[in-house]
């Protein structure tokens, strides 16, 4: 639940994030160079896809924690920006459930739990192409100065 509607036809709310999101895209140099694609994108979620590529694989044949994070962190940043206030990570923990290997799809979908002024809390689940729960991610965010985008 959020202190602000969530509606997504409110004040054109959807195109906003639309517009926001692929801004953000085009300076996420991370994102990008890892291949991730926004699926969906509306107030307060997001979902991204990416494949696990050879490169991304560990010592043990698996995907490498740090890219679970990071596609994780990437869904979770394209979230709590969707209203147009530059927002950051304050804080953010994952949960390594399975292993993820080469060649798997992988979705992230981004929720937004509560939001207040300044802050919020989401949540990311990690899918693998059979639906099974990867890892989960628990991310707070804290508002700046600032928009994304100009309106």
């Amino acid at each position: 639940m959020t202190d602000y509607p969530t509606d997504d036809n409110t004040m054109g709310a959807r195109e906003l994030a639309e517009r926001t999101a692929r801004a953000l895209y085009q300076q996420d140099s991370l994102s990008r160079a890892f291949d991730m694609k926004i699926e969906e994108i509306g107030p307060g979620r997001a979902c991204l896809k990416m494949l696990v590529r050879p490169d991304m694989t560990n010592g043990h044949g698996t995907c490498h924690g740090g890219v679970l994070f990071a596609f994780a962190d990437s869904a979770f940043a394209f979230a709590c920006n969707t209203y147009n206030a530059r927002t950051v990570a304050a804080a953010a923990s994952i949960e390594f459930l399975q292993a993820a290997r080469q060649d798997d799809e992988l979705t992230a979908v981004a929720s937004e739990v509560w939001r207040s002024r300044r802050s919020g809390l989401y949540d990311v689940r990690i899918l693998n192409q059979r639906k099974e729960c990867i890892a989960l991610f628990r991310g707070r965010s804290r508002q700046l100065d600032g928009k994304v985008i100009d309106d």
